[in-house]
């Protein structure tokens, strides 16, 4: 009985990475600037029972932060997420984080209170915040919102802080 012949793909590896970071490059190249858009007009639910619509922080820069109690990169990122919003709440910073409609009201409460988290914390209880921001589906996802109430950055997963809190600096000094 013979041995069964095994192939491999005909192209070298070399070609096809070549390939590979050629229709990369042309893709980035193509792909339009993104161009700022005005936040939606959404309004918060503060586990604490207040109402904030965004509309009410224009002035300020804002970083709208889609999480969940159950997502283990959110609760990985939360730490530096309290460092930003320290670093640059007395220069007209805010930071809102909101929880996703699936994850229990009181999960989020009882995260919130025992970390301490300085900033708002609010529940997405229909999902109309979220959808409102493009449908997000995969937390941590965030935006950052210039003082005229655009938004100036979408980060899917956790972002390089450093360069998250560049462009804060940036948007603080417009």
């Amino acid at each position: 009985m013979r041995a069964a012949r095994t192939f491999c793909n005909p192209m070298p590896a070399r070609l096809f990475a070549a390939t590979a970071w050629a229709i990369l490059a042309l893709l980035t190249a193509c792909a339009p600037a993104f161009e700022k858009k005005p936040a939606p007009a959404v309004t918060f639910q503060t586990v604490k029972g207040e109402t904030i619509p965004l509309a009410s922080l224009r002035g300020k820069v804002v970083l709208v932060n889609f999480w969940a109690t159950s997502c283990g990169s959110c609760i990985a990122e939360m730490p530096q997420m309290v460092g930003t919003f320290n670093k640059y709440r007395e220069r007209g910073f805010e930071l809102v984080a909101v929880a996703m409609s699936y994850d229990p009201p009181q999960y989020v409460q009882n995260y919130a209170e025992t970390r301490q988290l300085p900033f708002k914390v609010a529940m997405d209880a229909n999902g109309s915040n979220a959808k409102a921001f493009g449908d997000v589906q995969l937390t941590p996802t965030a935006f950052l919102i210039d003082k005229d109430g655009n938004i100036v950055k979408r980060y899917v997963g956790i972002p390089e802080f450093g360069a998250l809190h560049q462009l804060i600096e940036k948007s603080l000094a417009a």
